[in-house]
């Protein structure tokens, strides 16, 4: 427990004078009175009252004590050491372009793909994060954030369709380091998971790769997808069929983005594969921050003040009633 105004409780040192005032003036007010004789006293023993016509006061330098002690605020204190955790600011980059709902992975790349993000943010729990999507264009679909909670449900709306299809590697990208370029951690990821290659946008992806480079910022690629064919969903005059399609990524490229930029590439060809890769890159990005002292305080004085207020009560009682005096 400490006290918020320890300088008050000095003023406990009045009870000192306050006693003595007491004694002395008890001594001057003793009531005498002439008896023709005293022997009908002789052998009796003071009441218990007797004993207790002191008990008022003591009761009053009690309630005193009390107040002075309200006064100074007494309080605990809860206090947490300065320490050192991890965490770094993170951009996922996900395609969700057309090819994305090839089957490969279960149910689709698309789920699978947000599934396993969803326990890369859940574990990164001292991170900022952001998410940017793109297919032909690109846009964030979260800043950088440790609000995980939004984060997630924000990751969850993310579908098919929500923008116009094709696969914008350099555009998306281009914008996640849009997103981290005036970021002052000193350690910034991009993590840019694709299943396709570059057909769409106006950057290239090697001249954004670049531009993360000269922002300090390591990028981290996934190709996502088995080799070979792929059931994946189209378009046909009877409707959306499934079809064997071939899977086509630009290794070459993404692995090279990685390089540029300190990061490395990863190919996931199933779901447990993606996790896999996630893991990986989690045990990679470990970055000691410091975590400032955290005190709360919570107020402790109501006791004092109810202990006060039931002497004072006490005492008025006592004083008017079993301990009544007359002048």
């Amino acid at each position: 427990m400490e006290f918020l105004h320890p300088k008050y409780l000095y003023l406990l040192l009045l009870l000192i004078p306050l006693t003595v005032w007491y004694v002395v003036r008890l001594s001057k007010t003793q009531a005498s009175f002439r008896l023709a004789s005293a022997n009908a006293f002789n052998g009796m023993k003071p009441g218990f009252r007797v004993y207790m016509r002191h008990f008022p006061f003591i009761l009053r330098l009690l309630s005193l004590a009390l107040v002075i002690v309200v006064i100074a605020r007494p309080q605990s204190v809860s206090s947490w050491e300065e320490s050192e955790t991890q965490g770094i600011d993170i951009v996922m980059a996900l395609d969700v372009s057309g090819s994305m709902l090839a089957q490969d992975l279960q149910p689709d790349r698309l789920q699978a793909a947000r599934k396993v993000a969803a326990e890369f943010i859940t574990d990164r729990s001292n991170d900022n994060i952001g998410l940017v999507i793109f297919a032909g264009e690109s846009f964030t679909q979260c800043p950088l954030t440790t609000d995980h909670k939004v984060l997630l449900n924000l990751l969850n709306e993310i579908n098919f369709g929500m923008i116009d299809d094709g696969t914008a590697i350099g555009l998306g990208l281009a914008t996640s380091v849009n997103r981290l370029k005036d970021s002052q951690s000193q350690s910034k990821v991009v993590i840019l998971l694709t299943d396709g290659t570059n057909n769409s946008g106006q950057i290239a992806p090697l001249t954004a790769a670049d531009l993360a480079r000269s922002y300090g910022i390591r990028v981290y690629t996934v190709g996502v997808g088995t080799k070979g064919m792929a059931p994946t969903p189209v378009n046909t005059p009877y409707g959306i069929r499934m079809q064997n399609m071939p899977v086509d990524i630009d290794e070459e490229t993404l692995t090279e983005i990685a390089a540029m930029t300190g990061g490395q590439y990863f190919r996931a060809q199933d779901t447990e594969g993606l996790r896999q890769v996630y893991n990986e890159i989690d045990e990679m990005e470990k970055y000691l921050i410091s975590v400032q002292n955290v005190t709360r305080r919570q107020e402790l004085f109501l006791p004092w003040a109810l202990a006060a207020l039931a002497l004072i009560l006490l005492e008025l009682l006592l004083r008017r009633t079993w301990l009544r005096s007359i002048p």
